[in-house]
């Protein structure tokens, strides 16, 4: 088992930032390839950005490549998504995922979501 737990977001203007933080606790850290999911009212939760486990391999969605920036601190059990030059359009709760490699997706771990608000 995998808690995860989300902080970091809020209301801002366009063309600001904010970054998120995603802190787990359970099993071990480094066992998970680590994600940023939102969801935005009325439309279903999308992919926003990835890291694998290693740190070494990460991915984004063309929407926010070049704006947002995911990390990761094994030794704080925490992921981080850096969100720079924030768009109206970025407006949705962020959820934070685990996924174990090599396991169905429905089995992997979600946080309980952020909101983040972005202002025109």
């Amino acid at each position: 088992q995998v808690q995860l737990v989300e902080s970091g977001g809020g209301l801002v203007q366009a063309g600001g930032s904010l970054r998120l933080s995603c802190t787990a606790s359970g099993r071990t850290f480094s066992t998970y390839d680590m994600g940023w999911f939102r969801q935005a009212p009325g439309k279903e939760r999308d992919f926003v950005a990835s890291i694998r486990r290693n740190g070494n391999s990460t991915y984004y969605a063309p929407s926010v490549k070049g704006r947002f920036t995911i990390a990761s601190n094994n030794a704080k059990n925490t992921v981080y998504l850096q969100m720079n030059s924030l768009k109206f359009e970025d407006t949705a709760v962020y959820y934070c995922n685990a996924h174990e490699p090599a396991t169905p997706a429905k089995d992997d771990y979600w946080g309980q979501g952020t909101q983040v608000t972005v202002s025109p």
